[in-house]
């Protein structure tokens, strides 16, 4: 199939003589002497047996083979150009495509985001807040967060951590309306996230039967439930992690002491072809090193 191609410097040379009809402007664009040029030029015509450049009052004029053959290398050579520079960029591209549930980019990652630029500053975060916890991994993103039971196929998966659902509320909202026992919960309003589920495992959990967790409203994500909470319109239930930059500025505080794990984790996911890239190495590493670490600072508090 390419045994007929022509050997590339003589198209180089070739192209730049006809753009400037001149082998001297083409010697001078691609620094060699005028011999070489006209030394590959010969060589082309050899090779294509036809003659390209005729010379006329010491003008050079190209032949209608020139002509014609001409018009057509340069597009092709334009776009040989391109598909080299897109490949360059393409090597030198290090930016790192990040998808997460937007409760998780607001709470967690995006105050800490700057400890892995400052670990990786050659590496261009791109994030990406999604409404889903969970779903198919399409080819844009490089990386992702995932919430869920980490059933997922196909995929490269490692849970980040496993936390409580905690029952929290604003300080001022317990001063006004104490919670000195669970029974307490049923004078609250409950508030809920995606559905009422959690707070029907968590009525079990406390044996709370008389609990109505049909009341209250029903947020589509974990941070507006942590605000409205935060303004004081009810009770939430919330995974730690999602909570505690909340727990740490004293927004919410738990009304009592709980261990119901929370059914769904956090998982780090990535294409499984992609598992050795450099970026997705880096991202995945540091992010379960900061949670592991955190973790075991709040074991040990």
């Amino acid at each position: 199939m390419y045994k007929r191609l022509p050997p590339l410097n003589s198209l180089k040379a070739f192209e730049s003589a006809a753009r400037f009809l001149s082998f001297t402007k083409a010697a001078d664009e691609l620094f060699v002497t005028q011999a070489a040029i006209s030394h590959q030029i010969k060589i082309l015509e050899d090779f294509l047996g036809v003659t390209l450049f005729k010379r006329k009052n010491r003008a050079l004029e190209l032949t209608d083979f020139g002509k014609a053959y001409y018009a057509d290398i340069t597009k092709i050579l334009h776009r040989l150009a391109e598909a080299t520079d897109k490949l360059f960029a393409l090597k030198n591209d290090k930016h790192l495509t990040i998808s997460v549930p937007q409760t998780f980019g607001i709470q967690w990652l995006v105050p800490r985001l700057s400890e892995f630029n400052k670990l990786y500053p050659d590496i261009e975060v791109r994030l990406k807040g999604v409404d889903q916890d969970e779903g198919l991994l399409s080819q844009d993103i490089d990386i992702a967060i995932y919430y869920g039971k980490g059933n997922w196929d196909n995929l490269q998966v490692d849970r980040l951590v496993e936390e409580d659902l905690l029952v929290l509320a604003a300080p001022k909202l317990l001063a006004q309306k104490p919670i000195h026992q669970p029974q307490d919960l049923k004078h609250h309003t409950l508030l809920h996230i995606h559905a009422r589920d959690n707070w029907q495992h968590m009525a079990n959990y406390l044996a709370l039967e008389e609990l109505n967790i049909q009341q209250g409203p029903i947020f589509s994500h974990t941070f507006m439930a942590l605000q409205a909470a935060i303004h004081e319109q009810g009770i939430v239930l919330a995974n730690r992690i999602l909570a505690q930059q909340e727990l740490d500025n004293g927004n919410l505080q738990p009304v009592f002491d709980t261990h119901l794990r929370d059914p769904k984790s956090f998982y780090v996911v990535n294409h499984l072809d992609n598992s050795n890239d450099e970026r997705i190495v880096a991202f995945r590493s540091w992010i379960i090193q900061t949670i592991n670490q955190e973790e075991n600072k709040q074991e040990n508090e």
